[in-house]
């Protein structure tokens, strides 16, 4: 059946994506699909997911610690207080990607994530969790959509409060990363139900 679990070389059975590399076996074994909660930590996810549009999960993934480095750690309140200066050296930094939009998105939802209450990010993202209970399981990759109506609702309210570079297929996969839903493969041996 294409794109079913598979055997890595540990003989463990996950989904086909995560055995290209050794990177993306420890990420879909201890973090992709686990539950992730806290403003500053689902800010980064959201700002990763952000600038994974149109690139391949593994660029973000390798060069992760050089956006960590570059963006405070993801810490909104530190990010809101980027000056132009900051600014400036994000777009020549090559530990990051370096694309003007995408920099500049980041900035401005880290500008009106520092106005929300504490909590309230990770309140809003966690609304729109489904429930597992009615979800199947995938068994093939086929099964795993791009985009649900929840992801969809997410956007919207994500973007009715200002944010940018959060439209539906950005925001299921910010759910897939952090846990809201899961979509290990049915016999994957990371999925968590």
């Amino acid at each position: 059946m294409s794109g079913a679990a598979i055997a890595g070389p540990d003989g463990r059975l996950r989904c086909p994506w995560a055995l290209s590399t050794e990177d993306y076996v420890a990420y879909h074994d201890g973090e992709w699909g686990r539950p992730v909660h806290g403003d500053d930590a689902l800010f980064e996810r959201l700002s990763l997911e952000a600038f994974q549009s149109g690139l391949s999960w593994i660029t973000i993934l390798r060069r992760r610690s050089g956006f960590r480095a570059a963006f405070a750690d993801f810490k909104i309140a530190s990010v809101a207080s980027f000056t132009d200066d900051d600014r400036t050296r994000l777009l020549a930094d090559p530990g990051i990607i370096r694309n003007r939009a995408k920099i500049d998105a980041t900035l401005a939802n880290a500008r009106v994530l520092a106005e929300w209450s504490p909590g309230e990010l990770d309140e809003l993202i966690w609304s729109h969790a489904p429930d597992q209970s009615t979800r199947p399981a995938p068994k093939t990759l086929t099964d795993v959509p791009a985009i649900t109506d929840e992801s969809t609702a997410l956007s919207k309210a994500l973007k009715k409060r200002g944010l940018r570079f959060v439209g539906p297929t950005t925001a299921y996969a910010l759910m897939q990363a952090c846990g809201l839903v899961d979509d290990h493969l049915s016999d994957c041996t990371a999925r968590r139900h």
